[in-house]
């Protein structure tokens, strides 16, 4: 296909525009084809395109979208609970793909797209923003290159704002996102199989929802979505790993913090701050060790979404795959993966017992 790369977006809420802004600053990308069902969301989408908006084919669903012939590469930004739907007629299609996380709200659904994924000709990448932010990205390395010596404990801090209003409310609903710990967490699930190499073994999980939502109702309906929790999470190769999520914290400094303790030295990273912070042990009451650096991001990339430029940095690697010129970095099996630590986690909390991973199969 050359240089060029032919995108469609089936979903165009919040986050299939921040896509459409990420795609306008990605080389070779074109949108050609957009579809949703519902007639305000095409109209944000129209709003952020601009002028590129003259040339894209509006459909009101993927199959319309699959059958055109006018992409060479979908993102699927629909809500969770429609990704198996909207899949198949893009797989039928033998498309390159770059879906949304959560890859699906339920393992068995989240199987069927792992096994669908590995029958198609087109790429399949499970879309982890979390990767991509460059102090992560540069985290990451440092720990894979044992500049903490052999990993033990891996921490994770969000504390955030609550969810955000989607188009139908239908983020309110466990049965819609999986819960809180698939839809949110799934992201921070993912990244500690990425640092840790390993995979879970058990899960326990602690939470509730004590602040956010519980005087809304929809259709008579109270929402179930937890807005705090702890988790921890043991993996095979003997590594423990923390997740410590507020949903009423938007007042942080940083949203994110993740540290990993080694047996040499810690390492810190802040989002959106962008500090490293390598601190080496020294023995007890001897100077410190310190080492601090900061990780620049593209101001182009940050103003283009809300993932501290993590987006463009996906879709960079993302369409190098699809051309043939890189590989495929988050497969279909790691967005299953992060879901079923996320389930295992919504388990967990509701019979507020250890849930291990083989009570899944996996």
């Amino acid at each position: 296909m050359g240089e060029q790369v032919r995108y469609g977006l089936v979903g165009t809420g919040m986050m299939g525009v921040e896509h459409l802004n990420n795609l306008a600053i990605t080389p070779g990308a074109v949108v050609t084809a957009i579809a949703d069902p519902v007639q305000t969301s095409l109209g944000w989408a129209q709003t952020a395109l601009g002028e590129r908006g003259a040339t894209v084919t509006q459909f009101g669903d993927a199959q319309g979208l699959a059958a055109s012939g006018l992409v060479d590469a979908v993102i699927v930004a629909s809500p969770n609970y429609t990704h198996r739907a909207v899949l198949d007629p893009l797989f039928d299609a033998g498309l390159n793909i770059l879906c949304e996380k959560p890859l699906a709200t339920t393992i068995d659904d989240a199987r069927w797209i792992v096994q669908r994924a590995g029958e198609t000709p087109g790429i399949f990448w499970t879309a982890m923003e979390y990767r991509y932010m460059p102090p992560v990205t540069e985290f990451v390395a440092q720990v894979h290159a044992e500049r903490i010596g052999t990993l033990r404990m891996l921490s994770i801090r969000e504390h955030r704002f609550p969810f955000l209003n989607k188009v139908g409310d239908w983020n309110r609903f466990g049965e819609n996102t999986g819960g809180t710990m698939v839809e949110k967490c799934c992201h921070f699930f993912d990244l500690m199989r990425l640092i840790t190499r390993s995979e879970a073994v058990r899960v326990y999980c602690s939470g509730a929802m004590d602040v956010n939502h519980r005087d809304e109702r929809y259709d008579g309906r109270t929402p179930d979505i937890l807005d705090n929790s702890y988790t921890t999470v043991d993996f095979a190769d003997g590594t423990r790993a923390m997740l410590d999520l507020s949903m009423f914290a938007e007042g942080a400094e940083n949203q994110e913090e993740i540290t990993a303790v080694g047996d040499t030295a810690r390492l810190d990273v802040t989002i959106p701050g962008g500090d490293l912070t390598l601190s080496r042990r020294t023995g007890f009451m001897q100077p410190k060790s310190i080492e601090r650096t900061h990780v620049a991001v593209d101001p182009q990339a940050l103003a283009a979404g809300h993932h501290h430029g993590a987006t463009f940095y996906q879709h960079k690697k993302f369409a190098a795959a699809v051309r043939g010129q890189g590989p495929v970095e988050v497969t279909a099996k790691d967005g299953m993966m992060a879901v079923a630590i996320g389930a295992a986690a919504e388990l967990s909390a509701r019979e507020k017992r250890v849930v291990t991973m083989d009570e899944f199969g996996l």
